[in-house]
């Protein structure tokens, strides 16, 4: 090893990378072409979930190869998907109930509140907190505590009960937002003026438009009008 490099293992094989790299760059740099597990790069979309574990170290890490940088003997394996389940439903047949909640995801009353989910969310969620609402059925609750929720997998990875906290999550922010949200009057005002067609010419206008006519429209705009 020298001093611009430290040695990792990926897959079993030993490869030197800088150490200052991400997980996802220093597989790259390493020579591995990524088509599955990439995504956005920066922590947002939950593709790049990955084990790993340190030599010497039994503790096995779950994490998101964007966020985490190389240590030296690392052990790496990318996981290509979580296999949590997901349940099968139509939003419209649903109601906004802790019956719905319990129905499709029963699991969710063999939570142990040990907090291993929220130690594993890299969002920094307080996932236990959302599962505990989920138990009592306020789904608004759940709905804005796991708001941030990126769907990596990652709390469920590490649930001893087996629990798919995010697809909890993203069932009570579906329910919350069709049927529990207040409605936007001025939403609804703006989408009837759009199907009237209150805006054709201006749409039009902005269309005809090139591009260094667009951009400093743009850039003189006002962005909290009074």
């Amino acid at each position: 090893m020298t001093d611009q490099t430290i040695p990792i293992y990926i897959m079993g094989q030993r490869v030197e990378v800088p150490p200052t790299l991400t997980i996802i760059k220093a597989l790259e740099y390493a020579g591995y072409t990524l088509t599955r597990g990439v995504g956005c790069r920066s922590g947002f979309c939950g593709a790049c979930a990955t084990v790993y574990r340190i030599k010497g170290d039994p503790t096995l890490h779950f994490a998101l190869a964007c966020q985490t940088v190389v240590v030296p003997n690392m052990y790496l394996a990318q996981i290509p998907f979580f296999p949590a389940r997901r349940a099968d439903y139509r939003l419209s047949e649903l109601e906004p109930t802790a019956a719905t909640l319990f129905t499709l995801y029963p699991e969710i009353l063999r939570c142990l509140a040990c907090g291993t989910c929220s130690k594993a969310c890299p969002q920094e969620i307080d996932v236990r907190a959302y599962m505990a609402a989920a138990m009592r059925g306020d789904i608004a609750a759940v709905a804005d505590i796991s708001f941030d929720c990126i769907a990596c997998g990652l709390c469920s990875a590490r649930c001893p009960v087996e629990e798919t906290q995010y697809n909890v999550a993203l069932l009570s922010r579906r329910l919350y937002g069709r049927y529990l949200a207040p409605r936007s009057a001025h939403l609804e005002q703006r989408i009837e003026e759009i199907r009237r067609g209150d805006f054709n010419a201006k749409i039009a206008s902005l269309k005809a438009m090139d591009r260094a006519s667009l951009q400093q429209l743009y850039n003189s705009r006002d962005i909290e009008p009074e």
